[in-house]
C-alpha cells in the first residue's frame, strides 16, 4: 500500500500531537479526597501537583507546585491554596497536613518539605507552619491563633508520593474517602503526622544545623535570632524596620 507524502506529514503529526499530551499528562495529577471537620461536616477537595524543579540524575522530579481548592461550605465561592516553587529549594516549600474551618474561616496545616524548607520557614517546633484565610488572601499565623478544636490530620499527606510514582489508591473513581484517608495516616509512626501537636518536640523534625567545631551556628544571627537558611530576606527585613526604606 503507498502512503502519499501528504498523509505521512500528517500521521507525524498527530504522533507528535499523541507524545506532547501524554507528556504533558505526565507532569501534572490530580485527584479529590474527602476532609472530615472537625464538627463531623465533610468537604470534598481537589488536588492537584506539578513535577519539576533540581532532583539527581536517574531520580524523577520533585513535587514542584502543589495546590488544593475546595468550595466553601454554604456558599459557592472557591479558595485555593498553594504550596508554591521554591526557587532556592529546588521544589515546593510545604507537604499539607490538614484543612479545617471554623466560623466560615479556613485554616491550613502544612509541614516544611525536608531540613531546607523547615530552615527557611523558621525551624517551627512543633514542625508546622499554619494559614489563615483573611477573606482575600491566606496569611500565616503562629500556633497561638490556630483554633484549639483542630486536632486532626485529614489530608492524606502520603499521596503526592504515592502520585508521584502511580501507586493509586482510590475509592471511588479518583475520589478518596475519609476513612480511607484516617487509614493511611494512622500507618505514620511520626507523632505529628497522627495529630496536630501543641507541644514542641525535644528535636524538632530531626534537622540539624551546621555547626563550627565549637558548636556555634553556621548562620547570622540578628537581634539574637538565628538566621538559617534564608538569612539575606529577613536580614534585609531586618534592616529595614530597624533603619528605614532609605537607609
Amino acid at each position: 500500500m503507498k502512503i502519499h507524502l501528504g498523509m505521512l506529514k500528517q500521521m507525524t503529526k498527530l504522533g507528535l500531537l499523541l507524545m506532547l499530551a501524554a507528556s504533558m499528562s505526565a507532569c501534572s495529577t490530580s485527584w479529590r479526597e474527602e476532609v472530615l471537620l472537625h464538627d463531623g461536616s465533610k468537604v470534598i477537595v481537589k488536588r492537584s501537583q506539578s513535577y519539576g524543579g533540581r532532583h539527581e540524575i536517574g531520580q524523577p522530579s520533585p513535587i514542584k507546585e502543589h495546590t488544593l481548592s475546595f468550595a466553601m461550605p454554604g456558599s459557592n465561592k472557591t479558595i485555593t491554596w498553594t504550596s508554591e516553587y521554591g526557587e532556592e529549594l529546588g521544589r515546593t516549600n510545604f507537604n499539607l497536613l490538614a484543612l479545617h474551618i471554623l466560623n466560615g474561616v479556613p485554616y491550613i496545616v502544612a509541614t516544611p518539605n525536608l531540613c531546607s524548607s523547615y530552615n527557611k520557614w523558621g525551624r517551627p517546633n512543633p514542625p508546622y507552619v499554619f494559614f489563615k484565610h483573611d477573606g482575600k488572601e491566606w496569611q500565616r499565623i503562629p500556633l497561638a491563633d490556630l483554633p484549639v478544636e483542630f486536632m486532626t490530620v485529614n489530608i492524606d499527606f502520603g499521596m503526592p508520593w504515592d502520585m508521584r510514582d502511580r501507586r493509586v489508591r482510590f475509592d471511588k473513581g479518583d475520589l478518596l474517602t475519609a476513612e480511607t484517608i484516617r487509614r493511611h495516616n494512622e500507618e505514620s509512626r511520626q507523632p505529628e503526622y497522627k495529630t496536630i501537636l501543641r507541644e514542641t518536640l525535644p528535636h524538632g523534625n530531626g534537622c540539624t544545623v551546621s555547626t563550627t567545631m565549637a558548636g556555634k551556628p553556621i548562620a547570622p544571627v540578628v537581634n539574637g535570632q538565628i538566621l538559617y537558611y534564608n538569612w539575606w530576606p529577613l536580614a534585609t527585613d531586618w534592616l529595614k524596620s530597624k533603619y528605614g526604606e532609605n537607609k
